[in-house]
């Protein structure tokens, strides 16, 4: 596969304006003529999706970010002059966010960014193509022990409409997940909403991301096995394990099934009963308990039990434990990812699903989502 080499995100801002190169998927292949639309066509749909995510993640990088293509398409697919003004205005706030996390203490040395179509439709003179994003970025070594990569999959629906003469414009990108990766546009910040209840079960004290506090090393005595559940997080993260069931993000999401596979992976026994006994804890041939699948229920779940002990700071969390977090500040929380590195300064890096993660830190965490709340356990 040829390789192209993006020497600036200015430099990618202006080849936008230009026809885009194919990139060959096989859902590309299978989904290139509904409604009429050449496989030509929806290839270049995808191409030009990988040159506007691809030069996103340069904005973000201090080297190289590469993206991958093939032959010149025989259709031509555009950014309207709206789309280009308003992606240029994104790269410009990514390379904020870049010198932000660089003071930081945290940098990436290079990117790789490509990109695969899932489903493309037309309807007359619109269009509409949903892609996965796979994207690689590699730490840059500032302390030394940062680890050597980090990874995400994203999803994308982009729109597109008919300019004349064969040609399209791409007139609208919109992010699919609930969470934002690295090289996205920065959040709104979320409604103020009422609210939600905990009823009887315990509820986990919010834990704060500043400052650094003193070190609060984990128990060697708990018979668990931290770092195999780790390996079990960072195996998994994106090839998900056969074994298990897997909830998409329409199903509510995979997130915490996962966790809770790599905490039985770690030692973490079954605990037998209702399924939606929030004291129980189990996965069967068929079903599973409510607390093995549910962000809220495995909180609960958790503290009942007294397998976890809620932490204060997020960054006392070590590999092994859990870190929760409720996006729109409800109370009600979201999400679920587990701690599977941790370097010396005392970052701790997430692996997760559902917004599929490796090694994400909780520094860029906390600076893209500075409107969540967070819960961390210790596990």
């Amino acid at each position: 596969m040829k390789s192209l080499t993006l020497r600036s995100a200015a430099g990618m801002v202006a080849s936008l304006a230009v026809s885009a190169a194919l990139v060959p998927t096989s859902t590309a292949g299978a989904a290139a003529r509904p409604g009429g639309m050449d496989r030509a066509t929806a290839q270049s749909f995808g191409r030009i999706a990988g040159v506007v995510l691809t030069g996103r993640t340069a904005a973000i990088v201090d080297g190289k970010a590469q993206g991958h293509t093939t032959p010149p398409p025989t259709k031509k697919v555009r950014l309207s002059s709206a789309m280009a003004r308003s992606e240029k205005s994104v790269v410009a706030s990514l390379h904020q966010r870049k010198k932000k996390l660089k003071a930081l203490g945290e940098a990436y040395s290079a990117g790789d960014t490509r990109v695969a179509v899932d489903r493309t439709g037309v309807d007359g003179k619109k269009a509409t193509v949903r892609v996965t994003e796979t994207t690689q970025l590699t730490y840059q070594k500032i302390r030394g022990d940062e680890p050597g990569t980090t990874g995400f999959q994203a999803h994308h629906e982009l729109s597109f409409a008919a300019a004349g003469n064969g040609a399209w414009e791409l007139t609208g990108i919109k992010a699919l997940d609930e969470m934002p990766q690295i090289n996205a546009p920065a959040p709104t910040a979320p409604e103020v909403k009422a609210a939600a209840g905990a009823g009887d079960m315990p509820n986990a004290p919010e834990a704060s991301v500043w400052p650094f506090p003193k070190r609060l090393p984990k128990d060697t005595k708990t018979g668990l096995d931290y770092k195999a559940m780790a390996d079990y997080a960072e195996k998994y993260w994106k090839n998900y394990n056969p074994a298990y069931r897997s909830y998409p993000l329409g199903t509510g999401g995979d997130c915490t099934n996962f966790v809770s596979q790599a905490l039985k992976a770690g030692g973490w026994k079954h605990a037998p009963g209702k399924a939606g006994d929030y004291t129980k804890w189990w996965y069967g041939s068929d079903t599973q308990s409510d607390s093995w699948t549910g962000v809220n229920e495995w909180s609960w779940f958790a503290q009942n039990s007294h397998r976890v002990k809620p932490l204060k700071y997020a960054y006392q969390m070590e590999v092994g434990d859990v870190l929760q977090a409720d996006f729109d500040r409800d109370g009600s929380k979201d999400h679920t990812m587990l701690v599977t590195y941790r370097d010396a300064l005392g970052t701790p890096y997430l692996t997760y699903h559902s917004f599929d993660t490796y090694r994400r830190s909780m520094l860029s965490l906390s600076v893209m989502l500075p409107f969540t709340k967070w819960y961390a356990y210790r596990t």
